[in-house]
């Protein structure tokens, strides 16, 4: 089995749409994904994702079933700093590196912010949908493993967001989401690739053979957006910091 996560792409966040680079940036990507044997696509209910998938589904005269867990990670904390709620998935290097419960895929929920926050319900709803598609699919969790009922070489499809797709990678790859959210970057429109292995009869793993692909974008020459990242060199005033 064969799971592909996209995150959507290059984003107009105030309208939850694609800026016209976005636009570009699906169009090529649905050039890629339309050439492929889907079985099954699964889409975010958010606006930019949904555009995303349209350009791949429209072209294949498809549809993908809406999945609300597949929406942005939409888990709060106090942030006592500025004094309101935030996103739990951007923190600053100084902030979460210095606590080495943030390192582990059983403890990273448990520091105390986290935990007020009560982020582990949130992530559990990810774990169980992802779970759910895999066992519709032929493969049922066990542990850390899956159980191949019924093992296959099918393609499923998730057009998503980069913050849900690093939860979905923890419980797959059993890695602190927090890693994934702030040491890996997956660009607007990227594809991300798990196979399964089944080395012995029966039990299944997935590996991760490719992470936040854009080979689309760079056939067509088309250079990456820079959403997800945040400035190089702090003297960098034209990317972000914050």
């Amino acid at each position: 089995m064969k799971l592909l996560i996209i995150r959507h792409a290059d984003p107009d966040y105030e309208n939850d749409s694609l800026t016209e680079k976005g636009r570009k940036e699906a169009e090529l990507l649905s050039n890629r994904i339309s050439a492929m044997d889907v079985k099954e696509f699964y889409v975010s209910p958010l606006g930019r994702a949904r555009e995303t998938a349209d350009f791949t589904l429209n072209k294949m005269n498809r549809t993908a079933e809406v999945l609300p867990w597949l929406r942005e990670f939409d888990a709060r904390i106090y942030d006592e700093e500025l004094g309101k709620e935030r996103i739990c998935w951007d923190l600053l290097p100084q902030d979460w590196t210095t606590n080495n419960e943030y390192y582990s895929k059983d403890l990273w929920h448990t520091v105390p912010i986290m935990e007020k926050g009560n982020v582990i319900s949130e992530a559990k709803k990810v774990f169980e949908g992802i779970d759910k598609i895999i066992e519709k699919n032929g493969y049922v969790r066990e542990g850390n493993l899956y159980r191949a009922i019924n093992p296959n070489r099918d393609t499923i499809v998730l057009f998503c967001h980069f913050g849900v797709g690093c939860v979905i990678l923890s419980h797959l790859l059993g890695i602190s989401p927090v890693v994934l959210w702030h040491g890996f970057c997956a660009s607007p429109s990227s594809v991300t690739t798990l196979v399964t292995e089944e080395r012995r009869e029966g039990i299944a793993y997935f590996r991760m053979n490719a992470f936040g692909d854009i080979s689309h974008l760079y056939i067509a020459g088309e250079e990456p957006s820079f959403s997800a990242r945040f400035c190089e060199t702090y003297d960098n005033f034209d990317e972000r910091h914050d």
